[in-house]
């Protein structure tokens, strides 16, 4: 009732101080005031009276009270607020991120064996599909075959290099030789030569003197006989004479035979310089023989060399075919959980064609704060987390890093603003915050990517 009379006389203040001044009677301060429900009469004239206002009440020492405390309440938690929001950067644009990694087959076949199921823990390494690996054992066995038969074939043109190099070089030494011989056998042929054409004329020249011999011979044989039919000689006279006519004819027989003798000497030893050069020619062929046979090592070299090229090609064909065998295991590349299987048994499966997912343990936030709230923020500093699925838990953990552009700049048409009307928009950071492993503990069934969170970085504790 006090408050309500309160009210009422400062509306009456009001009304009067609003109102102009006019003579009323005023009661006596020593006078007790009267109750409100009773309201005295004023006994003095107005014209009479002088112009006062009447005192104002003072409030209460109860409402006083606890409008002070109210004050310094607010004063209190005001002041931690400011505090509080002057060093802490906070936005509920936040979600739990983590690795998930695609599992899809690299070759294509058909689906033998599924050995995991959805929302089945995994460890790396552990098989998660089997495809039919028949085909791909054959291709391994063509491929070591094939490795094979090169190998083979190297080892034949290496041991023909070997023997054909043996061989030219003995082929080349006889040749060599022949050459040699071929050419002393033609010095010895051209000089036998020059000693039967120097044979010829002096056989000549014994023909020559034998016939002059024979001619005197017959001169004398046939006066010595004309003589001795006129008896002017005896007949031992005449017969001296055709023993010395004689003499002379066997004399000029034998000179001719030598003469005969010495071109046929001539003829021999020319034919022994053709018969020399005809070696020289053979040996030189078989010299050129000798070296062809090398150009064949050669070749037989290249052939080696084409054969070790054809085992690194099959060898690397092994490779291929066995790496296509070890595809037909599809392993989990991580630890994780399996999640979004869409592979099942006998399925024929494609390159590159999804089978499942493996969601990692690694688990992080990614905060979208407002390009003004990351001007004090750097890797390092605290940060508390609460998870949406998780309201009742406060996690822990720190800024690791922010991001170097913005998250518009990384999008699928990122903002051009040189075309058109420009409209400022304040820009959101992407900052990669890690979670301590202490807070996690006990909840990692419970924390999963794609959830949203509410974070809250102290920006007043730098590192």
């Amino acid at each position: 009732m006090a408050t309500q009379k309160f009210t009422a006389d400062q509306c009456q203040d009001d009304h009067r101080a609003d109102a102009p001044t006019i003579s009323t009677p005023v009661q006596s301060p020593s006078a007790d005031p009267a109750p409100m429900d009773e309201p005295q009469q004023s006994t003095i004239p107005a014209s009479s009276a002088p112009s006062a206002k009447p005192p104002k009440r003072r409030p209460s020492l109860p409402l006083m009270v606890l409008a002070g405390a109210g004050l310094i309440a607010g004063g209190t938690i005001g002041s931690r607020w400011w505090a509080y929001a002057s060093t802490h950067e906070e936005t509920d644009n936040a979600q739990l991120q983590g690795h998930v990694y695609q599992i899809s087959s690299r070759v294509p076949g058909k689906v033998e064996q599924v050995a995991v199921d959805d929302n089945q823990p995994v460890v790396a390494g552990d098989l998660l599909v089997q495809l039919d690996p028949h085909d791909y054992d054959v291709a391994v066995q063509q491929a070591q075959a094939a490795l094979a038969t090169a190998q083979k074939q190297a080892q034949a043109a290496q041991a023909s290099i070997s023997q054909a190099d043996t061989s030219a070089q003995a082929q080349v030494t006889s040749a060599q030789g022949g050459i040699t011989g071929a050419a002393a056998a033609i010095a010895d042929a051209q000089a036998a030569l020059e000693a039967a054409r120097a044979g010829v004329p002096v056989a000549q020249a014994q023909l020559d003197q034998a016939e002059a011999t024979l001619q005197k011979a017959a001169t004398d044989y046939q006066r010595y006989q004309t003589l001795y039919t006129q008896g002017a000689i005896s007949a031992q006279d005449r017969d001296g004479a055709k023993q010395a006519y004689d003499i002379a004819q066997a004399q000029r027989q034998s000179a001719q035979q030598q003469v005969t003798q010495a071109q046929a000497k001539v003829t021999q030893a020319q034919e022994g310089v053709a018969k020399a050069q005809a070696e020289l020619q053979t040996s030189r062929g078989s010299l050129q023989q000798a070296q062809a046979s090398g150009v064949q090592t050669t070749v037989n070299r290249s052939q080696f060399e084409a054969a070790q090229a054809q085992i690194a090609e099959a060898e690397a064909s092994l490779k291929q075919a066995q790496l296509q065998l070890s595809y037909t295991a599809i392993q989990a590349p991580a630890a994780g959980v399996v999640g979004h299987k869409t592979v099942e048994v006998g399925q024929q499966v494609q390159p590159g064609q999804p089978l499942m997912a493996v969601v990692g343990t690694d688990l992080w936030i990614e905060a979208n704060f407002k390009e003004t709230q990351i001007a004090h923020m750097h890797p390092g500093e605290p940060v508390e987390i609460t998870v949406d699925a998780l309201s009742g838990h406060t996690f822990t953990g720190q800024v690791e890093s922010l991001s170097p552009a913005s998250g518009a700049q990384f999008a699928l048409l990122p903002p051009d603003n040189a075309t058109g009307n420009f409209t400022k928009v304040v820009q959101r950071i992407p900052v990669k915050i890690s979670l301590d492993p202490a807070s996690v503990t006990g909840f990692e069934g419970w924390l999963a990517p794609g959830l949203s969170a509410t974070v809250s970085v102290d920006t007043a504790e730098t590192p």
